[in-house]
């Protein structure tokens, strides 16, 4: 067993529940311990499924875990008895109790499992929990409903045709198994998992596991699992749920049911991982750092409620008021009622509509009353997939109102990043335009299904609709007409309000859960810092703001743009959105800036004078270098621009505008100016690695991690425990993955992402640092900064976008820069930075995150240069 300290197995002789005498094999770290002088906190009990064995667990026996590990072989499978005896599910948990019982075995134990082993470690923690202290399950399933089918895997895998010449006949079972992970396991450790199961006399057991199985009511092991499965919601203890969502046979719908039944559970889910998660992902790490929260070490018992879960003071705390209620405000208000709340453009008819505050409040509480009768209730999880406009507007606000959770997953993700977001968020339903919802039936998206418009019946039976939003709310206004008003509460401040996805630029997109107090404290934060009014609206050029508009009392409209492109906003579709609110604040994604200047000749009199009405231009995502800024007054005169910056977590951290940013001057970074109101912001020092040390730096000029905190910072990741604990390692503070550095006058400077610093073998050096030296050089359109090697002894390269030879869209394969272009990189970045650059390259376009087109890709550039220095054939970008 590689990897695995010899001295850790044992075996035991112990008398089953037939009273026979067995031999079990287990990993046993107990010894190791006494060697080593620790005593252990308590023992963790890990039992594995079908086909593995112990091995799976080898990873839990590490310095930063000071607890026993007892990892046993399961009967008749990994290297225990062959008995020839046919085990049910109780009988297992029966065995299980008596090893315990030989093994003297006593509290605190925390069980761990996976697959069979989690029902088996379930069962063992119903009848053994007086010695149970806290409860770990990994990829596995503790019911199944007798009208749902098996997951296709197991109905395969289950069928009498298949099931023995897959199991044991063959090793194509557990083969199958082991290929699930990606990527593929190493020789050595697939061979481990292979070594006990060489014959087909020692994979008995295998196939009786897939026999027993209890899918039908007449099962013999059936009574057990209903009786496990009720059991475990009376197991009041700290409870961790690790998952590889990319599971064939445990699907993301088992761990929803596992949530359902213990709701006080920690839950994260490693996105990449597959059903051999504890091969696929550092599980013995997140398992590390939750027993050390929830239980201390021996040494150090939790005294205390863990530190990033701790709640901050502000000195100026957020307007208290329910979300929506500007809206109600408005819409009550004689000067506003009948004046535009959202504009559509290019509707179907061609021609502009305007939704008045007044209408626009009435759809909302027809929507919210039709959706409480159909069954939608507060705390359920409703997905999103809408069309900006007046139907999203409407639907959203009535979810805030009813206190439904909002899952707001924007098409901007693309289909992949969609479909795991979606999934990911468990929504209990989904509201959708029909090509969503064709999507959401195609690939299996769950939640009960409402299609925004009136559908064919045809349509409804094949999608699985079973309303719309148009006859709910037809249906609220009948009601209320007849005397019957909204009656719902208001949510309570601290119930959950949205998940809200980041744009996955950095890895894939995370959901930042946000209360109705954080979230109306994030409206009135933008608010603030937009300065934006029932008299001044917005043009959204970013389509998720349009979201905000009606929040802080601004009416609201979408250029005529494709919403997952937003780099292709064209100047035109810019201008015709501003001309339909006269003058207002105008926001765009950082990648159409460039796209609005190279379209402006296409404008003519009426959009040029258009656009020389917009009074204020905000652009986030991406820093945005002043000189784009400057441009842009040729085409907005008049327009205040300010760059704020923020992030999904904390929209609306620090703003400037171009005046400041020329006040500034040059320096390392991008400065986005100073914090906005309610506030802080904080640098923690890196070290020469780029790791963030525990030291919240005291002196301007020094690079670090930059931490916030603010009243608006989210809640949680959803279902991203360990990440939830590291952006809340400093107490009170949220980090934020960034680098930066604070000025003399307290302005923050922007430097890139913590995960792309480069650690060379001359020091530390941000991102930024060596792209803004590549890009001062003529003729570089963009530049992006790679790394190959070790950290310590990193080496540069520089990937480059060139005025030339920029083509929007897929990168492709960049190619060596010609000399003269390379040495003029290279002398730009020794002067800039000090750092010597190895190889320079060109390519059409850098890799950007899709929702933005502006945050590249560092890491793929970083892949894709190992790969070529290396000698290897590289992917495209």
């Amino acid at each position: 067993m590689p990897g695995v300290d010899p001295r850790l197995s044992r075996t035991l002789e112990v008398r089953d529940h037939s009273g026979e005498q067995r031999r079990w094999h287990l990993l046993d770290s107990g010894p190791l311990l006494a060697e080593r002088g620790i005593t252990p906190r308590g023992t963790l009990l890990a039992v594995h499924g079908n086909p593995t064995y112990s091995f799976l667990f080898r990873s839990l026996v590490r310095a930063d875990i000071p607890w026993r590990l007892i990892a046993v072989d399961q009967l008749e499978m990994g290297w225990s008895e062959r008995t020839g005896i046919k085990r049910r599910y109780q009988d297992r948990i029966t065995d299980l109790s008596l090893l315990t019982d030989a093994l003297s075995l006593r509290g605190p134990v925390v069980t761990v499992g996976h697959d069979w082993g989690g029902l088996i470690s379930a069962g063992w923690a119903l009848d053994n929990r007086h010695d149970l202290v806290g409860m770990i399950l990994t990829n596995t399933g503790v019911h199944q409903e007798l009208e749902e089918s098996l997951p296709k895997a197991l109905q395969l895998a289950s069928a009498p045709w298949f099931r023995t010449p897959a199991t044991s006949v063959t090793d194509t079972f557990l083969r199958t198994t082991l290929s699930l992970s990606k990527p593929a396991l190493p020789a050595e450790v697939r061979d481990a998992y292979l070594a006990p199961y060489r014959t087909r006399a020692r994979r008995l057991g295998i196939d009786q596991f897939v026999a027993d199985i209890p899918a039908a009511a007449e099962h013999p092991s059936r009574a057990t699992l209903e009786r496990v499965a009720e059991g475990i919601r009376e197991l009041d203890v700290p409870t961790l749920f690790a998952w590889g969502p990319r599971d064939i046979t445990f699907s993301d719908r088992f761990l929803r049911d596992l949530i359902e039944r213990v709701p006080h559970a920690d839950v994260h889910r490693f996105e990449k991982a597959s059903h051999l998660v504890w091969e696929d992902a550092d599980v013995a790490g997140l398992v590390a750092g939750w027993l050390h929260e929830n239980f201390g070490t021996a040494e150090e018992p939790r005294t205390q409620a863990p530190a990033w879960r701790a709640v901050s003071s502000y000195a100026e705390p957020a307007p208290e008021r329910h979300i929506g209620a500007p809206i109600a405000e408005l819409a009550a208000d004689p000067r506003h009622a009948h004046s535009p709340a959202v504009v559509e453009l290019g509707a179907e008819d061609g021609e502009t509509r305007e939704i008045s505050w007044s209408l626009l409040n009435r759809r909302i509480d027809d929507i919210a009353a039709g959706l409480l009768a159909h069954g939608v209730r507060p705390g359920d999880r409703v997905s999103l997939l809408i069309t900006p406009g007046a139907d999203l507007t409407g639907v959203l606000y009535a979810c805030f109102r009813i206190g439904a959770v909002a899952v707001v997953a924007d098409a901007g993700l693309g289909t992949a990043g969609l479909t795991r977001a979606v999934i990911g968020s468990h929504p209990d339903w989904f509201i959708g335009i029909k090509k969503a919802l064709v999507g959401a039936r195609a690939l299996g998206w769950p939640g009960r299904r409402l299609s925004v418009e009136q559908l064919p019946t045809v349509d409804r039976v094949a999608l699985g609709v079973e309303t719309s939003i148009a006859e709910l709310a037809r249906s609220g206004s009948v009601m209320r007409d007849l005397g019957a008003p909204l009656d719902a509460p208001w949510p309570a401040p601290e119930a959950d309000a949205a998940i809200l996805f980041t744009s996955g630029s950095t890895g894939p997109a995370k959901g930042a859960v946000l209360t109705h107090r954080q979230l109306g404290a994030m409206f009135d934060a933008v608010g603030d810092t937009l300065q934006l009014a029932p008299e001044r609206g917005l043009v959204a050029g970013f389509a998720t703001f349009a979201l905000l508009g009606p929040a802080l009392g601004a009416p609201t409209v979408v250029p005529d743009m494709d919403i997952t492109r937003p780099g292709e906003l064209t100047a035109p579709a810019l201008a015709q959105a501003i001309a339909a609110l006269g003058s207002p604040a105008v926001f765009t994604a950082p990648a159409a800036l460039r796209n609005i200047l190279d379209t402006a000749d296409q404008l003519d009199d009426a959009g040029r004078a258009a656009m020389a009405g917009a009074q204020s231009f905000f652009s986030a995502g991406a820093p945005i270098p002043a000189h784009l800024l400057r441009d842009l007054r040729s085409l907005m005169p008049n327009a205040h621009a300010l760059t704020p910056y923020g992030m999904t977590e904390c929209l609306a951290v620090a703003a400037i505008d171009l005046e400041g940013i020329e006040a500034a001057g040059e320096g390392s970074g991008v400065c986005v100016g100073r914090p906005v109101p309610r506030v802080e912001i904080a640098i923690a020092e890196m070290d020469e690695l780029g790791r963030t040390t525990g030291t919240i730096l005291d002196t301007p000029g020094v690079s670090g991690e930059i931490l916030v905190r603010a009243p608006h910072v989210r809640d949680r990741y959803l279902m991203l425990w360990r990440t939830t604990r590291t952006a809340m390692r400093f107490e009170g503070w949220h980090a934020t993955g960034d680098v930066g550095h604070l000025d003399e006058a307290g302005r923050l400077w922007v430097e890139g992402r913590a995960d792309h610093v480069l650690a060379t073998a001359h020091g530390m050096l941000t991102p930024v640092q060596v792209e803004e030296a590549a890009e001062s050089v003529p003729t570089v359109r963009r530049a992006g900064a790679a790394v190959v090697g070790p950290r310590g002894t990193q080496q540069i390269v520089v990937i480059l976008e060139t005025e030339q030879g920029y083509r929007p869209g897929r990168a492709g394969r960049p190619r060596p820069a010609e000399p003269s272009l390379q040495e003029a990189v290279r002398r730009a970045v020794r002067d800039r930075s000090g750092a010597e650059v190895v190889a320079v390259f060109t390519t059409r376009a850098l890799p950007t995150d899709i929702r933005h087109n502006s945050k590249i890709d560092r890491a793929a550039l970083s892949r894709w240069s190992e790969q070529t220095l290396r000698g290897e054939k590289a992917d495209s970008l």
